[in-house]
């Protein structure tokens, strides 16, 4: 029997309040969130008419994560899963400094959400920005402490109004299509479109976000690579819509120039209704990936204090709501604090892109492990592929995630020195507490 106060204060579980709407929901409103706002302007200065061959180049890399994740979701479900696995199946210290890094990407995600969402809003509503700021993030929180069935009926309504508020759009834009406007496809260099994959990545970054709820999803092993599976096919026909209906309402040249790309696309097809319409599906787009950060957010610090990582109070299940309420409170305050980061969204994305691929570089890793060494775990695995398969596939996404994470440092090195030094106390806390549990192990010997 355990001694310790906090693992008897916690239920043996998590409360399994998500189905399948919510795992779909928590994958496509993660990924579908602030970049298709903004990334269509970057992308097409360098692509151009390749726009759309970027984005399914981009779209590659993030099939091999995902597949890993779903093989793995569908064997071993657990919360805080990108912490828990790679401490399982490589190391202990790997899973807690990915999981340590992930704090500052998370912090970065939230940062970079927050103040884009409120950034669009104050094109209709004059708001202090960094008040507003404080404000969601602290709504955010609210709903996670009380349940996880109310964030995930929250993301289910929040990702249907966005899709009818995108739908709007294409269903005006595409009988304008112009197809002159668009180009050929593949004129763009080849080398153009790959230099383009580091940043169009971002458009489906957090697909596989449901793995992180693991305990928490209704027969797992079959709703979360379901789930993840049917995110990917939503995410993608929602980006192919949209991004062809933008091109060949204004065409590359007009996306590459505007500081607002998607709302100055739907002037072509809506006027004076486009601005109301696309300042509020971007409210709704990014809140709801607010929403699905904080709950990554707060699982990954939950799995941390329950196997003893961070303090064991973290681990603490609240007994009426069924939550990791103190795991979401630390959460909450280190989100608060990170309205204190620059604001530069370079900075921002980098300091979210480089810890979010180092987590897929281990989950990856971590598949191969089970994939070779553990054949009864393989056998549970919904998801059927042979050995061989997984292991190449896991390799791919090592391979992958290590190239992505490399690629930006000439864009801006701060965040790469912010994410070096957050590793550096990582590491002294890790070999720090390593040595006092010796310690107190000698001295109960």
């Amino acid at each position: 029997m355990s001694s310790d106060p906090a693992a008897a204060q916690s239920p043996a579980t998590l409360r399994k309040s998500v189905g399948l709407t919510g795992v779909v929901t928590f994958g496509a409103g993660t990924a579908i969130g602030v970049s298709i706002f903004s990334i269509l302007q970057p992308t097409a200065e360098v692509a151009g008419s390749g726009l759309l061959a970027a984005m399914g180049l981009a779209a590659l890399p993030m099939l091999v994560f995902a597949v890993a994740y779903a093989y793995l979701g569908s064997a071993l479900p657990v919360s805080g899963a990108s912490y828990e696995w790679p401490s399982r199946f490589i190391h202990p210290g790997v899973g807690f400094i990915i999981a340590w890094l992930r704090i500052v990407a998370n912090v970065g995600a939230l940062t970079i959400l927050s103040q884009v969402m409120l950034g669009y809003l104050s094109m209709v509503v004059d708001i202090p920005l960094k008040p507003a700021m404080a404000v969601a993030i602290t709504a955010i929180f609210a709903l996670n402490y009380v349940g996880v069935s109310i964030a995930a009926r929250l993301q289910s309504l929040l990702m249907g109004l966005l899709l009818v508020a995108l739908a709007i759009l294409v269903a005006f834009g595409l009988p304008k299509f112009d197809p002159a406007l668009v180009g050929h496809p593949l004129e763009t260099p080849p080398l153009l479109m790959l230099a383009t994959v580091p940043l169009m990545i971002s458009l489906f970054m957090g697909i596989e976000s449901a793995v992180e709820i693991g305990e928490e999803v209704r027969d797992a092993g079959r709703n979360v690579p379901l789930g993840i599976a049917l995110a990917i096919v939503l995410t993608v026909v929602v980006y192919g819509l949209v991004a062809v209906t933008s091109l060949g309402l204004v065409g590359p040249e007009v996306l590459a120039t505007s500081k607002a790309p998607l709302l100055d696309a739907a002037k072509a097809a809506l006027g004076d209704f486009a601005v109301p319409l696309i300042v509020s599906a971007a409210c709704l787009s990014i809140f709801k990936s607010m929403n699905a950060s904080a709950l990554m957010f707060s699982r990954s610090l939950f799995a941390m204090g329950r196997n003893g990582a961070l303090p064991r109070l973290l681990g603490v299940i609240h007994p009426r709501f069924g939550t990791p309420h103190r795991a979401i409170l630390l959460a909450y305050g280190c989100a608060m604090a990170g309205l204190l980061l620059p604001p530069s969204l370079i900075f921002l994305l980098l300091a979210v892109n480089v810890p979010t691929m180092l987590k897929y570089m281990a989950c990856s890793y971590s598949a191969t492990v089970v994939a070779r060494r553990h054949p009864e775990i393989h056998a549970r695995a919904q998801v059927r592929l042979a050995p061989r398969t997984v292991v190449a596939v896991g390799y791919a996404g090592v391979v992958c995630a290590l190239v992505i994470a490399v690629l930006g440092v000439e864009a801006d090195p701060r965040p790469y020195a912010l994410i070096g030094g957050w590793f550096v106390i990582g590491l002294i806390y890790w070999f720090a507490k390593g040595r006092h549990e010796m310690r107190g192990e000698t001295n109960r010997t």
